[in-house]
């Protein structure tokens, strides 16, 4: 039960700057292309990649923000390639909201029957290895794309995205419980 709060804990806040800056800025994101999505979620791993490598940043976002923004912009992506693209660009936050949960909800029980399959092998892995699933996911859903979303044995876009939110959300619970730097 500590895994399923902590996971929801990590929504939360995730979900909470979500739906913020939906207020804020609409929902500006879908004029983004998947690409698009993908390059933004590129740009955090790699600045997370990058700020592990050198030990230290020059700008404020922590690697927390960052994952938190990873996940955040997986969503995005799950959410674009379930809407049409001639669809509404601005979307009620109300509905919004609901949308974000059924991704979410989701991204959860894949990561319960993972979590049942592997036995939390997640624990016990480093930060680093976090950002490095995320980067090879992000390399997997650029050649499906190119490959115009066709698999021979592979799974699709969708399911890399989810990957990367429970990887996203595995690096947040262990920066709550202290075991990595945020």
């Amino acid at each position: 039960m500590q895994t399923l709060q902590q996971y929801d804990d990590a929504i939360a806040s995730c979900k909470h700057i979500f739906i913020s800056k939906a207020k804020d800025y609409g929902t500006s994101w879908r004029v983004y292309r998947i690409i698009s999505v993908v390059d933004q979620i590129y740009i955090k791993a790699k600045r997370i990649r990058t700020i592990q490598e050198r030990g230290e940043q020059r700008i404020g976002d922590s690697i927390t923000s960052e994952f938190r923004g990873i996940l955040n912009y997986a969503v995005i992506g799950l959410l674009q390639l379930q809407l049409p693209v001639e669809g509404p660009e601005e979307i009620p936050v109300d509905q919004l909201e609901a949308w974000y949960d059924a991704q979410v909800l989701q991204a959860r029980v894949l990561m319960q029957d993972k979590n049942h399959d592997y036995g939390e092998a997640w624990r016990d892995m480093q930060q680093e290895t976090f950002a490095d699933m995320i980067l090879a996911r992000l390399q997997r859903i650029r050649q499906i794309l190119r490959n115009e979303g066709k698999t021979l044995m592979s799974e699709g876009v969708e399911a890399n995205l989810y990957d990367i939110i429970n990887y996203s959300v595995f690096a947040l619970i262990q920066i709550g419980e202290g075991a990595h730097a945020g």
